[in-house]
């Protein structure tokens, strides 16, 4: 029997389209099998960009410049209506639809095939979809995650939304006034400043102690911060026990509180969407929360890769896409090439960014011995752009060893994206700290912020070395009289 693909993709998510597009570069002969694509990602950066944009301008006439406002929601405040920003996200969201859209990919000799499939192992391994049997001699699986619902009491029958329908199923001229957002995954965090920023009343309720438990713990604080001056109200430690409808209005029990309120999103964690597929009869293993792979991201069946939030971790889109290079190279050639995150990214869409690689401050210190760990930190305001731009709040953290070694990074601030970027090709092609004190960035710029970090490691060296501060000072002192 004649294989019919080098690979045969099992799309639904953005890492499937641009895992078919990076095979069919190298040459290969690809099927992408795809029902739907969820664009929900796309239309919430979209409309917190719109929420920023209305934050600056009210932040413009806290500083003495007004503009002209036709609707206000609040006294004295700028605002947008909820038609024009959904107009606005349908135009963002038709344009990244029409880079990624699957006409693109078949003009790039993409095969692709609109339905829903499952593997079969007999008469041999092969994906059926639309009575149709794909060989390929590999296959991987990028078909993302649905929702795991949380057993609450009442969840159900009340009603909730979804990130993923979040923004298509409000059909309202205005947004519903009270929220209350269950769960802390990042875009949790993004989704509820978003809203207050856009004048609602938000409860963003959480189980765990912090917001984001896997972030730089000092970082998750000040964001937190952020977020309660932004309006949201933040209520950790706090787990849902159970959801009503009473004359008409949605109750919430988060521990000892009840709260009211129009709208519940549920954003808890995720589990595979990968039920139908019939992973049992081709031998794919998998967990509530995750597809099991190795570190070549191979499942238990060693001719079906995974990539994405698919095998589980936060829904990050270039952790998906590198994690996609990674398996398509594998799937194609030989299964050599290990995933390795210590130097991938990620950030998060919110007002100031926050952006975070390697190792956080606690990690480190539990890796490595406490009095080897330097932690390098300088604030936004001592940043001439920052300043300029009124963009003073935030933070850079590097996390280095005494010999100069970058193990990781957190920013909180404008432009954090861009920055954690810098730092993340430094940590790749192993550049000293030292090297990034040499940057002499462009000024103004709020690239400085890491130059100034970066300076404060010889800063920290000499401070805990007495007897080299001895020697300068006795240099210095016997330069001053030989001169004389």
């Amino acid at each position: 029997m004649t294989i019919d693909y080098d690979l045969v993709i099992i799309g639904g998510s953005l890492a499937g389209r641009y895992a078919a597009l990076a095979a069919t570069q190298l040459k290969a002969t690809v099927a992408l099998v795809e029902s739907q694509v969820n664009c929900g990602f796309s239309q919430h950066q979209a409309l917190s960009e719109i929420s920023k944009i209305v934050h600056n301008l009210n932040d413009m006439a806290g500083l003495g410049i007004h503009t002209t406002q036709a609707n206000t929601c609040k006294k004295h405040q700028v605002s947008v209506t909820w038609p024009e920003a959904k107009l606005y996200t349908q135009g963002v969201v038709s344009n990244i639809q029409e880079q990624h859209s699957l006409s693109n990919l078949a003009a790039q000799g993409v095969d692709v095939i609109l339905g829903r499939g499952q593997f079969q192992s007999l008469p041999y391994l092969a994906f059926a979809v639309n009575q149709r049997l794909l060989r390929g001699r590999t296959y991987l699986l990028a078909s993302g995650s649905v929702l795991c619902l949380p057993e609450i009491e009442g969840l159900q029958t009340t009603g909730y939304l979804t990130l993923s329908n979040i923004w298509r199923s409000l059909k309202q001229t205005t947004l519903p006034q009270n929220w209350v957002i269950i769960g802390g995954v990042p875009q949790s965090i993004e989704v509820a400043q978003t809203l207050a920023r856009l004048g609602c009343n938000v409860t963003l309720v959480v189980k765990s102690a912090s917001i984001l438990p896997y972030a730089d713990s000092e970082i998750a604080h000040l964001l937190q911060a952020q977020l309660e001056v932004d309006g949201v109200r933040v209520l950790t430690q706090k787990p849902i026990t159970q959801v009503k409808l009473i004359e008409g209005k949605k109750w919430v029990q988060a521990g000892d509180k009840a709260i009211e309120t129009d709208e519940i999103l549920v954003a808890t964690g995720q589990q595979p969407n990968v039920e139908s597929l019939n992973l049992a009869a081709v031998a794919v293993k998998w967990q509530q929360h995750r597809l099991v792979v190795n570190n070549k991201l191979q499942t238990t069946n060693h001719r079906i890769y995974a990539c994405g939030d698919v095998i589980g971790g936060y829904d990050f889109t270039n952790v998906a896409n590198y994690e996609a290079r990674i398996a398509v190279k594998n799937a194609l050639f030989f299964p050599r090439f290990p995933v390795e995150y210590r130097c991938i990214p990620w950030a998060l869409n919110s007002h100031p960014t926050l952006a975070e690689v390697g190792l956080t401050e606690a990690q480190a210190k539990r890796q490595f011995k406490p009095d080897e760990v330097l932690v390098l930190r300088q604030y936004y305001k001592t940043v001439t752009a920052a300043q300029l731009r009124d963009e003073t709040t935030g933070i850079c953290k590097l996390i280095v060893l005494r010999n100069g070694e970058i193990l990781g990074a957190s920013i909180l601030g404008a432009e954090a994206g861009e920055l954690i970027n810098l730092i993340t090709l430094a940590m790749s092609q192993k550049i000293s700290v030292k090297q990034l004190a040499n940057l002499s960035s462009v000024y103004p710029s709020f690239s400085e912020i890491i130059e100034n970090t970066a300076k404060e490691w010889s800063q920290q060296k000499l401070n805990s070395n007495p007897a080299l501060q001895d020697f300068l000072e006795g240099f210095f002192h016997f330069r001053r009289n030989w001169n004389l």
